[in-house]
Formats: C-alpha cells, structure tokens, sequence
C-alpha cells in the first residue's frame, strides 16, 4: 500500500479532486459508497499497525482543519479504518448494511434495525468514527449492563486506533467522572448523562455568584490548564442505542436533581388524613378519575368534603394546599398499583420503569405523590426531596450538536423524533431475509380465559421442542402467569426488574429446547437470544404478547426477538377485556368482547383493527403529553433566563 488513505487506494483514487466529483460523491447513497470502503479497507490489511495509526491521524487532521464527518472522502477512509480494526480485533467483518445504518449515524440519522442485525458494531463503528473529531462522544444505553459490555468490547478495538474509551461511573464524585469524559468515547445511560449537566449547570451557577475579581483569577486559572469547574467538557456528539426507548418512552419524565434525606416527613399527619379520606369520598361524586391521562380533580361536593367539621385538617403541618394532598391520596388509591408502578423492598417504594420492568433505585415521585404512596402502603413517610435543578430530557439531548441513534423500531415515529430533535429515521434493511411466522391475535373476555390459553399454547410449544419468551406488561402479571404454569408442572424463568443482576443470564438461555422465559415489557432488551440448534431445527423461538402495550412499537419490539437474522420463529399477540390498554383507552370494546365470546371466553371474531385504533390514539395522547412538558419546560427556562 502506498501513500494516504485519503488520496488513493493502491493506484485508483478514492476521492478525485475535482468538485463535481466532490458533489456526486456528496449526493450518493451509503449503498453507493459502500464498494469504496470496502476497497479500501482490504487494501490496509497489508498496513502494518504503525502505518495504520498514522492514518488514523490524517484523518483526524482533515477533520481538526474543519472537514466535516458527513464529507465522502472523510467518511470512506474513516470507516474503512473501523472496518479493517474490528477484523484485526475481534475477527468480525461489518455487513453492508452495517456500513449503511454508521453512515447515516454520522450524518445525523436515526436508525431502524432490527434485533439480531448487529446494532451494537454499528454504533461502535460510528462512535469509533466521530471520536476522531476529538470532540468526545457519548454512548447513550438504557441500563448501566449494556454500557458496561459495550465498553468492554469497544476497549478491545481501541487500541488499534489509538482511540481511548472510558465507561460513565455512577454514584461517585464528580472528580472520579472527570476522566471518563475527557476519554474520547464515553459510555453511560442517558439519566446519568443528564444529571451529570445538571450537576455541571449548578457549579456554573455558583461560580457565576462569585465576585468579579474572583471570577477572573478563575477564569486565568482555566486558561493556564487548570483542572476545568464541570466535569463534561461540551455536549458534541450522542449516539443513543435503543433511540425510541431513551428519547420516547423515557421523555415523559423529566430529570429531576434533588437533595434529601430518609428523615421523617414534617407532613407526615397530612398524608394519614388524606389516605383515611379517600375510604369515604365516592367516586364521581367527590372526584373525578381520568385514568388515561393519571389526572384526579375534585367536583365541590368533593371540596367541600374535604374541609367537613369531621375532617381533622392537620394545618400547621402542611407543605401545600390541602386538597392536593387528598388528590395525592386519591391518586395513590385509583391509579398506582404495586408490582405495576413501583415495589416495595426493605420498606421503601421503588419505582418500576413501565418501559422496561426495571428498578429504579434513587428515583422518587415528585409533589408529595412519593408520600401519599408510603401512606397508601403503611410503610415509613420519608421527607420530601428538594428539587435543586431540573430539565426535560427532550431538551436535554436537543442541546448535542450531533445527535443520532438505532433501534429496532422507529418507524411510526417519525413524526415526534422530527419535531422534537429534527432527526430523520433511515429503515435499513435485512441482512437476511425474514423468517418470521406472525400468528392472528386472539382475544378474551378475562385475563383468566387469557392465561389459560397461553399456558395451553405454551404446552404445545414445549412438546415441539421449542422455546417460549412471554412478554407481560406489569412485575405483578409476570407472577400471575409463572403461578398459573407453575401450576400445570411448567417450569419457567422469570425475568420482571427484580433481577437485574442476572439479566442478561437469564434471556441468553432463552433460546434452549424446552425453556419459557416470562418478561416484564423489555426486560432484557438489548441482549441476544442465541438458538440452540435443536430449538432451530423445530421451528425455533415462539414468542407471546401477553398484554399489548399502549405503544404498538413496544409490542413490534418484543417480537422481533424471535426470527433473528434468517432464524426461523414465530409470535403471537393476546388480548383481553381486562387489558389496561383496552380498559382505559378503549372500554367501548369491553362491550363487543364481551357479546362475541364463546363458552371458554375467547372471542371468536377480529378485533385486530378495533386494538390498532386504540392503540393509536394512546399513543397521540402520550406524544401530546411529551409535547406539552417540553414546551413547559422550554416557557419556565426562558422565565429563568428573563429573572436573571
């Protein structure tokens, strides 16, 4: 090999000078720049190791002189790199459609995979690529497991690069984070990330308290190659796994930094009062209950219930209006349930993340909810958190100047990662065609009826020496169900949040002749499922939509575990009256269930288009919601900004 990279390949050129050249190359799809980079990626498997990290370097030159990544030449010679390095480390040689799903991440695209198309190369590719810059990258993950492994791996190629990765410690001082962020690739989950900013914009905001004088000797401090205030050192480039999960699913709740203690709560008499309370207030008489939305208002006769001569009102503890503690209480009574929002381990509430069925260890309800919930529970009442500093994680991911992403279902959701982030969504597709077996939805007036069709379906399975991965939506249904096959002498695996440690264990195995693993939601998400031989051999994993989710893409995601990469499978949904997608969303259909049910309780007749509709509308209802937090939060920064 003679010569740079980025001028010739062997003796062809790679990148003609000429600008109409420039231009054709600009316009071409990643399909079409494909055969450059694999040219070229052949030709450096002659270079020696020195010559490779010198290449590494003009690269990063071209993009220091203010090259962009989406440029062609810039884009074949840095990807040919990261292709030629993962063959000399880790023996895998990238898919075409691997190489397309990298360009457009580094052109600022969302990328639809699906499970099983080897996401995580792809964003090792582009993360490896745009690290180049050397502006730092961050690699967003849902759960600290899959940053944890994701770095791992990435560690063992970048050395090659001369690249240096680091993994996003959590609970530790700033002064220990500090370093991760100044490694060229940073992995993390997005909430730490976030509050990491937030933490950042509380020290900026100290600083900027100081005196004038002090500030410049700061400031003179900075610029000699002091250690620098914050621990990031900008917000440059994101590249977000699971993309729908973190800038969805995950918007509707902001990042909250605060700062508390387990101490008694001062309110504690409030809280009692409210709970003993909402025994007596009558529903739709004293107050009203939106489930869909998860708003309680009072009607007057409620009000005045409320401060009834019989009512106790503690007034020298309250923290707030005394009606919104009993909508707290209310709240607490109609519309959290335990096992589905949250547990309670060793006497405290712990939130369960309804995307995914997980824990969520330091994480509390805001405006006296967290409290009315103790109540509700009969366990300690903890004082209230105070909020020091807040964002939306919209806004939060919009403030990157590269943001781009992969999942295995963005499109339907094109619209709100346009809107929200300005961000497109390029389907890639297989690498291999599709297997997949989709089965009808059947459907049922009980979740009884339900359950017993599954573990019918279930047996069935098994004897074909098959596999079963259950999906459910809550940790208390996932139970419900292992009971009922633990009942027909079904053994099963449970996977619902409460195990995180062994998650990723427990839906390996998944794919074993005979095994039935029952998940929360996604629990699990972001691990393969690796047949057996034998379970391929029979027709390979089944997998069962226990509940439909209020979001069709959470459904689409958990069948597209099974079918991976050619293997063959096959899924199938359940629906019931009971359903809290059709209960809340949709009770219209409870009726017409109900009069077209057999003696067994299944409904023999499709109401296939009747669930697509309800879901639709829960799913405009929850963006609308997002969309509403967003602009809240936007008006309340500028307010900040305008009081300062």
């Amino acid at each position: 090999m003679s010569g740079s990279i980025l001028a010739t390949e062997g003796s062809k050129a790679v990148h003609p000078p000429t600008k109409a050249v420039s231009r054709a190359f600009a316009q071409a799809s990643g399909g079409q720049l494909i055969p450059h980079i694999r040219a070229l990626a052949n030709s450096l498997q002659s270079a020696s190791d020195a010559l490779l990290a010198n290449e590494v370097n003009l690269v990063r030159r071209e993009l220091a002189r203010g090259q962009t990544p989406g440029e062609p030449h810039i884009l074949i010679a840095g990807l040919a790199l990261v292709t030629e390095a993962l063959r000399r480390t880790v023996g895998v040689t990238l898919y075409d459609v691997q190489l397309m799903a990298a360009m457009a991440m580094s052109r600022r695209c969302i990328v639809q995979m699906q499970t099983g198309e080897g996401k995580t190369f792809v964003a090792l590719s582009a993360a490896f690529y745009l690290s180049l810059t050397g502006r730092g990258v961050h690699v967003i993950t849902p759960n600290i497991y899959l940053a944890e492994r994701d770095c791992a791996l990435a560690a063992r190629v970048s050395g090659s690069l001369g690249i240096n990765v680091a993994l996003l410690p959590e609970r530790v001082d700033a002064a220990k984070k500090t370093p991760a962020y100044d490694a060229d690739i940073t992995y993390g989950t997005g909430h730490e990330f976030g509050f990491d900013y937030l933490r950042d914009q509380l020290t900026l905001r100290e600083r900027s308290k100081q005196r004038l004088g002090d500030r410049l000797l700061f400031n003179l401090r900075q610029d000699s190659g002091a250690p620098r205030a914050t621990m990031q050192r900008g917000l440059a480039y994101a590249i977000v796994d699971e993309a729908d999960s973190v800038l969805i699913d995950d918007a509707g709740s902001p990042l909250v930094l605060s700062f508390g203690s387990n101490a008694p709560a001062p309110d504690e008499s409030a809280h009692l009062t409210a709970k003993a309370l909402t025994e007596v207030l009558r529903p739709d008489t004293d107050f009203i209950v939106e489930p869909s939305t998860g708003r309680v208002a009072l009607t007057e006769a409620g009000v005045e219930r409320c401060h009834a001569n019989d009512v106790a009102i503690p007034v020298l503890h309250l923290l707030r209006p005394w009606t919104e503690y009993v909508q707290q209480a209310l709240r607490a009574r109609h519309l959290f349930r335990r096992g589905v929002h949250y547990v309670v381990a060793n006497d405290e509430v712990r939130i369960v993340d309804e995307t995914t069925g997980r824990i969520f260890e330091d994480r509390s309800w805001q405006d006296g909810l967290h409290q009315a919930i103790e109540a509700s529970q009969n366990l300690p009442i903890t004082a209230e958190k105070q909020a020091v500093a807040q964002i939306t994680r919209q806004r939060f991911f919009r403030l990157y100047e590269h943001l781009s992403g992969m999942t295995g279902t963005a499109v339907g959701c094109e619209r709100e990662l346009s809107d929200v982030y300005s961000l497109s969504v390029e389907e890639i597709p297989l690498h291999v065609p599709s297997q997949r077996v989709t089965l009808p939805t059947r459907f049922f007036v009980s979740n009884a009826a339900k359950y017993e069709a599954i573990a019918a379906d279930v047996v069935l399975v098994q004897q074909l020496g098959r596999a079963v991965l259950i999906g459910t939506r809550s940790i208390s249904d996932s139970e419900n169900l292992a009971a009922k096959l633990s009942s027909l002498n079904i053994r099963c695996q449970l996977l619902n949040g409460l195990q995180d440690a062994t998650e990723a264990e427990i839906i390996s195995r998944a794919g074993y002749p005979g095994q039935v693993t029952i998940a929360t939601n996604l629990a699990g998400r972001g691990t393969d499922i690796h047949l057996h031989p034998d379970v391929r051999a029979n027709g390979g994993l089944h997998v069962i939509v226990a509940e439909c989710q209020t979001s069709s893409r959470m459904d689409r995601q958990l069948i597209g575990r099974c079918a991976r990469q050619g293997d063959p499978g096959s899924a199938q949904a359940y629906a019931s009256a009971e359903d809290n997608l059709i209960a809340v969303h949709g009770p219209w259909l409870v009726e017409a269930l109900l009069r077209e049910a057999d003696i067994s309780g299944e409904v023999d007749a499709d109401f296939v288009r009747q669930l697509k509709r309800i879901q639709a509308s829960a799913e405009r209802q929850q963006y609308a919601s997002r969309i509403n937090l967003l602009r809240c939060d936007i008006a309340r920064d500028s307010l900040l900004k305008s009081v300062r």
